[in-house]
C-alpha cells in the first residue's frame, strides 16, 4: 500500500510558533489574526479530510458484521478439545500467561526504541542484544509508567512484582467481562465494564472510552473521531479470550469479536480475532506456525490481516534474525503507523518462527525487532508459552514477579497470579460445559 507523501508539517509549525515569537519581540502587528486564520484552516483541511468518500468496494472482503466476517472464513477445526483436561491446561495456561508477562515487561523499556537505539543502549549497560534478560537499567528511572508504576520497577534489579501495563491490564479486564456477564457476553456489557474500571486508556481505547463517557451507543463508539480503529489497541486484548476458551478457536475468536467491536473496525477486528485463535489453538499444537495457521481460519480469507500473515508465514522461514525482520516489514508496509495492527502481526509471525519453541529467543528477537514491541512481545510470549508450558519458562524471568501483579484498573490495584490462574481456569470449565 503506497501511503500518500505527507509534508512535514511539525519541522513547518515549529518555525511559524518561533517566527511567531520573534516577530511579536520585534514589534510586528496582526500575528494573532494570522495565527487564528491558520487554526482555522487546517481545521477545515482536517475535516475535509475526515468526510472524504471511501472505496466502498473494499468492505467486500473486509466486513465488520461477525456473521459476514464468519461466512468468508476459510475451512478450520473451529473446536479442537472435546473436553478439557485440566492438569494438560493448567502447566499451559501458566506457560501462556507469564511468557506472556515476561514479554512485555522486556519491551516496556524500550517500546518504538529504533533497533539501533536499543543495541547502544544493551551495549550501554554492558548486556547482550537481542536481550536474554530483563535490562539491567533504563532512561528516565524514576519516570511513571501509566500514573503508576516507576520505570525502574521494569528493570532486573528493581523488578519485585509485575508492574502496571495496557497489555496486562486488558487480559485482566478481559477476564473479569466475562466473569461479570458470562462467555456470551455483548459488545454493550465490555462498554459497562471499560466504564467502570478503566481510568484513562491510549488511541483507538481514548477516544472509545471519551465516546462512551458522552453518552455514545457502544455499537457505535469505535465510529466517531477515531483514526486508530486499525490498530494494535485491540489484538492485545485477545488474550484473555484464548485463556477462557483453550482449543476452542472459534469461541475465543467470538468473545474477541465482541471486545475488538466497543473500539476498532476491519482489520483491527480481525487482529484481535486472529490472535485469539492462535493462541486458543497453540495449546493444542506443537508449534507457532500450525496455530497461527488455525487462528487464519477464523477471520476473512481474503482480506488484508489474512494476505499479510500468509506473506509473513511464506517469507518467515528465510528471516534468520530481527534485523531482517524489520528490514522486509518496514518494506512491505512503508508508511504504515508502527502501531498499526498488520506490521506489527507480521513481526509477531517472525518473532515465532525464528524463535520456534525457546520462549527466551521469541520474546528476545520480537523485542529487538522494535516498533510496538512490549505489545508483540507479550502475544509471541503468550503463543510459544501456551505451546510448551510452563515448564519451558526459564525461571528468570518470573521469579522477580514474586506472585504478585499490579494494575490501574478502578477499584482493583494488586492481584496474585495464583489467583488469576484460578479465575481463567473457572471460565474454561464454563466452556466446556456446554
Amino acid at each position: 500500500m503506497n501511503y500518500p507523501k505527507v509534508p512535514n508539517y511539525n519541522k513547518l509549525i515549529n518555525q511559524i510558533k518561533t517566527y511567531s515569537k520573534h516577530k511579536h519581540e520585534y514589534g510586528s502587528n496582526n500575528i494573532q489574526d494570522i495565527l487564528d486564520k491558520l487554526h482555522l484552516d487546517l481545521e477545515k483541511v482536517l475535516k475535509e479530510i475526515i468526510n472524504l468518500e471511501e472505496d466502498k468496494s473494499l468492505s467486500k472482503n473486509s466486513p465488520d458484521k461477525l456473521s459476514l466476517i464468519q461466512n468468508l472464513r476459510p475451512i478450520g477445526p473451529r473446536k479442537i478439545w472435546n473436553k478439557l483436561d485440566k492438569d494438560i491446561y493448567l502447566d499451559k495456561l501458566k506457560g501462556a500467561f507469564l511468557s506472556r508477562v515476561a514479554g512485555c515487561i522486556l519491551g516496556a523499556p524500550v517500546e518504538f526504541d529504533s533497533i539501533d537505539q536499543m543495541e547502544k543502549w544493551a551495549k550501554y549497560n554492558d548486556e547482550v542484544f537481542p536481550p536474554a534478560d530483563y535490562w539491567k537499567s533504563t532512561r528516565n528511572p524514576f519516570n511513571l509508567r501509566y500514573d503508576k508504576s516507576d520505570f525502574i520497577e521494569y528493570t532486573k534489579e528493581g523488578m519485585t512484582k509485575v508492574p502496571v501495563d495496557d497489555d496486562i491490564v486488558y487480559t485482566i479486564l478481559g477476564l473479569m467481562i466475562v466473569e461479570e456477564y458470562g462467555n456470551n457476553f455483548t459488545t454493550k456489557d465490555v462498554g459497562k465494564m471499560w466504564l467502570k474500571h478503566l481510568p484513562y486508556a491510549c488511541t483507538a481505547e481514548d477516544i472509545t472510552l471519551k465516546n462512551l463517557k458522552a453518552g455514545i451507543d457502544a455499537s457505535l463508539a469505535a465510529d466517531i473521531n477515531n483514526p486508530f480503529k486499525e490498530w494494535i489497541g485491540a489484538d492485545i486484548r485477545s488474550d484473555a479470550f484464548a485463556y477462557i476458551a483453550p482449543g476452542h478457536p472459534e469461541k475465543a475468536a467470538s468473545m474477541a469479536y465482541y471486545d475488538a467491536f466497543l473500539s476498532h473496525r476491519r482489520n483491527g477486528i480481525y487482529g484481535e480475532m486472529f490472535f485469539a485463535a492462535a493462541q486458543s489453538a497453540a495449546f493444542t499444537v506443537n508449534n507457532a506456525v500450525d496455530a497461527l495457521k488455525i487462528g487464519l481460519t477464523e477471520i476473512p480469507k481474503d482480506c488484508d490481516l489474512a494476505n499479510d500473515i500468509s506473506w509473513a508465514l511464506e517469507v518467515g522461514n528465510t528471516i534468520k534474525n530481527y534485523k531482517e525482520a524489520r528490514q522486509v516489514v518496514e518494506k512491505r508496509f512503508n508508511g504504515m503507523e508502527h502501531a498499526h495492527t498488520n506490521n506489527n502481526a507480521c513481526l509477531t509471525v517472525f518473532g515465532l518462527m525464528i524463535g520456534g519453541n525457546d520462549i527466551t529467543k521469541v520474546i528476545s528477537e520480537t523485542v529487538a525487532m522494535g516498533m510496538d514491541n512490549d505489545c508483540t512481545a507479550a502475544t509471541a510470549g503468550s503463543i510459544v508459552g501456551a505451546i510448551v508450558g510452563e515448564k519451558g519458562l526459564e525461571k528468570h524471568w518470573y521469579k522477580n514477579f514474586n506472585n504478585t501483579l499490579d494494575t490501574y484498573l478502578i477499584n482493583i490495584g494488586e492481584l496474585k497470579i495464583d489467583d488469576i490462574i484460578k479465575r481463567f481456569i473457572l471460565q474454561a470449565e464454563e466452556v466446556y460445559k456446554k
